[in-house]
């Protein structure tokens, strides 16, 4: 405490012995793809000694070619012009093209960063699995994803890498089926509250070719979802939305299709009225995964875990006593106030949104001796409508 010696007026600042909950990022995503250990640098040709440009046999220049980054190390990419630098442009000798249509497409499609870990054969699963290992220590990620990969082995460890991990969530594609059928398009991939699987695959532009082709959703439902969490918030379901730069699908169900795939978590895209657009939004095995049915709801929860636990680190070591209680209901109360303002929780007022309990009834000395606080939250959530219902009768009109 300061020591003052003479009479006057002192201002002192307090510290407030807490810090604002910040909410976390959710739209940071983690790619892992194939591409050669040699790539073209975009833009460069090799030359001779007279600055001339270096010709093929049929009379196109000869690009220069670079080392790809290391496998299995993530590469921080920001922009499109960001992964062609790193991992090569659209080419054929870059044997990039799945990844190269799946990072493209999440930035077309709305988003900013990306983490993206390159392995030999994106096929086999051993590669695959060190690559996720390698996402581990990247906090921010908040999206996986392997476009193309279909193999169930695969598909398992990513959604396994999403569950062990608490924080993230994976997007699948579905396999390439001609039946529609949950199982033919799930391909025996179990179901897992933390991933959503998307069928069918999408037309769209190759530059490799000059035409269309069928590629897998996957890289662009990632940007939906970063597009969809800018504009609306994470509390928005990923649907009703238009995929950007998709042309068409590979295969075009019908309602009636849909109604067959919706109750298993087989989220379908469809073609409305020329746009491609995502119509569905559920997790992978739908009303199996009870209250966690919906995207929206796990990735709701999964930012507000992390965002809690990033910001009451804090308290950790701090006196067990009422203040400390006090202070973290109070910081976690005005987290979740902007939350519910937001939108994201159902509820006309805030306590009719959710509560926050850190008392002695939930800190008895037997719980203060184990070194522990313990606080309670419950949280209303606003979920997706699913199914929008108007009833309509006739009406004889108002009586005379």
């Amino acid at each position: 405490m300061p020591q003052y010696l003479s009479p006057g007026v002192y201002v002192e600042e307090v510290p407030s012995g807490g810090a604002p909950i910040a909410g976390v990022g959710t739209s940071t995503a983690g790619f892992i793809g194939q591409t050669a250990d040699q790539v073209n640098v975009p833009g460069e040709f090799a030359e001779d000694g007279s600055g001339e440009k270096l010709v093929d046999s049929l009379g196109d220049p000869i690009p220069v070619k670079h080392d790809a980054p290391p496998q299995g190390e993530p590469q921080l990419i920001t922009s499109w012009e960001s992964f062609k630098r790193r991992f090569g442009d659209f080419h054929q000798d870059n044997n990039n093209k799945t990844l190269a249509h799946g990072v493209y497409g999440f930035f077309k499609n709305g988003g900013t960063r990306c983490w993206v870990s390159r392995v030999q054969d994106a096929s086999k699963t051993k590669p695959v699995t060190d690559a996720l290992a390698s996402f581990n220590a990247i906090d921010e990620i908040a999206i996986v994803a392997v476009p193309g990969a279909l193999d169930k082995a695969i598909q398992t460890a990513i959604l396994d890498h999403c569950e062990k991990t608490g924080d993230r969530f994976a997007i699948l594609d579905g396999q390439r089926a001609t039946t529609y059928t949950p199982a033919a398009i799930q391909g025996g991939v179990r179901g897992s509250n933390y991933g959503a699987l998307y069928f069918p695959w999408i037309q769209v532009f190759d530059p490799v070719t000059g035409g269309d082709d069928y590629v897998a959703p996957s890289g662009h439902l990632a940007g939906v979802y970063a597009r969809v969490d800018t504009e609306r918030g994470v509390h928005k379901a990923p649907a009703n939305a238009v995929i950007r730069g998709a042309l068409g699908v590979e295969n075009r169900l019908s309602k009636a299709d849909q109604d067959g795939l919706n109750p298993d978590g087989i989220n379908v895209i469809r073609a409305f009225n020329g746009n491609i657009t995502v119509w569905g939004a559920r997790t992978l095995g739908g009303d199996d995964n009870g209250e966690w049915k919906y995207i929206s709801v796990r990735r709701l929860f999964l930012f507000l875990r992390e965002s809690i636990d990033e910001g009451t680190q804090w308290d950790v070591f701090e006196p067990n006593t009422p203040d400390l209680w006090a202070k973290i209901t109070r910081n976690i109360t005005a987290f979740l106030t902007n939350v519910w303002r937001s939108g994201a929780l159902f509820g006309n007022t805030a306590p009719e949104a959710f509560y926050v309990k850190c008392d002695a009834e939930l800190n008895p000395p037997e719980v203060r001796d184990a070194g522990r606080v313990v606080t309670e939250i419950g949280i209303a959530v606003a979920k997706p409508a699913e199914f929008v219902i108007f009833r309509i009768s006739q009406w004889g009109g108002p009586s005379a």
